[in-house]
């Protein structure tokens, strides 16, 4: 989820790169939404890559904590091209499984996702 859609389709074409069926969400809302969605269809999301910030709608500090409060057990990955955030220091404490920094470099969005998702390296 990023209200950027450059940002979308880059990270989009990454994770197809990495094996990964990608959908996309411009926001908090939109995401959560996808989310239950591919639920009720059998086709839960393994993770979700949230962008912290996002101009005009939900973001990503508020969707994880609506999605957790949907499904414990949701992996929810926080972005941010802001170092300075305090989610990104300590995710953890905020219900992220785990981070990555903007831009994205394929090698640390890969182990982002390995690490939300409990996968060796």
């Amino acid at each position: 989820m990023d209200d950027d859609e450059t940002v979308k389709e880059i990270a989009g074409e990454m994770l197809r790169h990495l094996g990964y069926e990608v959908e996309s969400a411009s926001d908090g809302l939109e995401a959560i939404k996808a989310y239950v969605q591919a639920r009720r269809m059998g086709r839960p999301f393994s993770a979700v890559l949230m962008d912290l910030t996002v101009r005009g709608g939900m973001g990503g500090r508020e969707a994880a904590r609506k999605l957790l409060e949907l499904d414990q057990e949701a992996r929810v990955i926080a972005a941010s091209g802001y170092a300075t955030d305090p989610v990104m220091s300590d995710y953890r404490q905020y219900g992220f499984s785990s981070v990555v920094q903007k831009p994205f470099k394929l090698k640390e969005l890969r182990a982002a996702f390995w690490n939300a998702l409990g996968e060796e390296l």
